[in-house]
């Protein structure tokens, strides 16, 4: 598995990017105790046409998350598999990317409910009344890249088990689609991380073409 030696630990965009999700999370908890207030209902992401749906939302729907495991989880694998993106390409172009796969996730996202909705399958209720919360479309974006530029590389699964990342990658996806077609309830916007990781290999794509992928 990759680790940081010589360069920095922890990159000023992704510190600053663990800073602002962990003051969201404790705006979310100190609001909601002090005031009985959800910052959900003004900041997660509503369907466009929703009466919760706010402009800002698209941006700020990123910064909050469900609990502290969430978040944890998040700017866990954002470091991991981010340090190296960003040490690569600077902060600028990390950011463009972090920002660009999380609106990805955030669309695929509202596509999918959209299409069920149309389908017959969750009801305007459901359509309305459901928000996308997290990082995890911008990470997920991230862990896709990681896998394009350093397949080889290995990632140890639960700290235990080595796997290529191009395996750990594709797995991931794997997992993800079925569980988005299987309709769980489990509350996890698994289009959201395909979304993710499908914008992301699209950008990452892209810059390739355009010969700008490691600048």
């Amino acid at each position: 598995m990759y680790r940081p030696q010589s360069f920095s630990i922890l990159p000023p965009v992704i510190k600053n990017l663990i800073i602002i999700n962990a003051l969201f999370l404790l705006g979310t908890f100190v609001v909601g105790n002090v005031y009985n207030v959800s910052l959900s209902y003004y900041l997660a992401m509503y369907f466009p046409s929703s009466p919760f749906f706010e402009p800002w939302q698209i941006i700020t729907h990123m910064f909050m998350h469900g609990g502290f495991e969430h978040f944890l989880f998040n700017m866990f694998a954002l470091w991991m598999f981010g340090t190296r993106l960003e040490n690569m390409w600077g902060g600028q172009k990390f950011l463009i990317y972090f920002i660009a796969t999380g609106l990805g996730a955030a669309f695929l996202y509202e596509l999918t409910n959209y299409l069920q909705f149309m389908s017959g399958a969750i009801s305007e209720y459901t359509l309305y009344t459901t928000a996308a919360l997290g990082a995890s479309g911008a990470v997920f974006g991230i862990l896709m890249a990681y896998g394009m530029l350093y397949p080889n590389e290995l990632v140890y699964v639960y700290f235990l088990m080595p796997v290529r990342v191009k395996y750990f990658v594709a797995i991931y996806g794997a997992i993800e689609l079925w569980m988005g077609f299987s309709r769980s309830d489990s509350g996890v916007a698994h289009f959201a991380h395909l979304g993710g990781m499908l914008f992301g290999y699209l950008l990452i794509r892209y810059w390739k073409s355009k010969g700008r992928l490691y600048h």
